[in-house]
């Protein structure tokens, strides 16, 4: 009598597909960890970005806070001026306090402050102070410049430098007086920004910059000579800024 002998299992006849099954078994575990890599990176991903996002928020708040606290020094410097019957005008967006040239008397083609304007001119200078050094203010602000500006009649003194050099030497004429005149627990040239620099700067602008469309009325040409005290803010540099813009959009 022959010998019953069980059949061989088909993996034993055919060991091809045990290596197949391995194979897929390694496939899926393969998958497995990319998949969770993937994850992972894109956690990663997700956390840069939004950190990204955060920064840009914050520039954005710091600017808008400093933009108020540029505004709230203008307006109070007006205010305050205004109940000493010192009438000025804030003006360009909220960032210029703009002095006319009838509170500082400067006569023509001259650039010095007469004796009957110091007063005002004092209380200007003072008051700025007191504004600029309220709460934390100083921490927002960059530059505050003292510009001087004139008419445009040509005018061919100091050195062939003309309008140019009167408004500039109406400004540093403002300035001297005020570095001179305050006292030294509120004079406006100790006062420097976050940077440790100093805060007040002084220029001219000859009549390139009018605030009339024309200048052919005595009102017209007098509006245009003139003292503007500039504030201008600390801000992020537009290319830091286009940058974190970028990197967020390519995210």
């Amino acid at each position: 009598m022959r010998k019953y002998q069980p059949a061989n299992s088909v993996d034993e006849e055919n060991p091809y597909w045990m290596s197949f099954s391995d194979i897929m078994s390694a496939l899926l575990v393969i998958f497995i960890l990319a998949a969770i890599a993937l994850m992972v990176q894109l956690m990663e991903t997700e956390a840069e970005l939004q950190e990204k996002v955060d920064e840009l928020d914050d520039e954005i708040e710091v600017l808008q806070a400093a933009e108020k606290v540029r505004k709230t020094i203008l307006d109070e410097a007006a205010e305050e001026l205004a109940k000493r019957g010192i009438q000025v005008v804030v003006s360009e967006n909220d960032s210029v306090l703009r002095i006319p040239n009838d509170l500082l008397g400067f006569d023509t083609a001259a650039y010095n402050i007469q004796p009957e304007y110091r007063s005002t001119a004092y209380s200007i200078g003072e008051v700025l102070y007191q504004v600029i050094n309220r709460e934390n203010r100083l921490e927002y602000l960059d530059t505050v410049f003292v510009e001087g500006h004139t008419d445009n009649r040509p005018f061919n003194g100091f050195m062939g430098t003309g309008n140019w050099g009167l408004s500039t030497f109406r400004a540093i004429s403002l300035w001297q007086y005020w570095s001179d005149a305050l006292p030294a627990q509120g004079n406006l040239q100790t006062m420097v920004n976050k940077e440790n620099k100093p805060l007040f700067s002084v220029s001219g602008y000859g009549e390139t910059r009018p605030v009339t469309a024309s200048q052919e009325t005595a009102d017209e040409l007098s509006a245009n000579r003139r003292i503007d005290i500039r504030i201008t803010i600390r801000r992020p540099k537009s290319e830091e800024i286009e940058r974190a813009q970028i990197e967020i959009i390519e995210s």
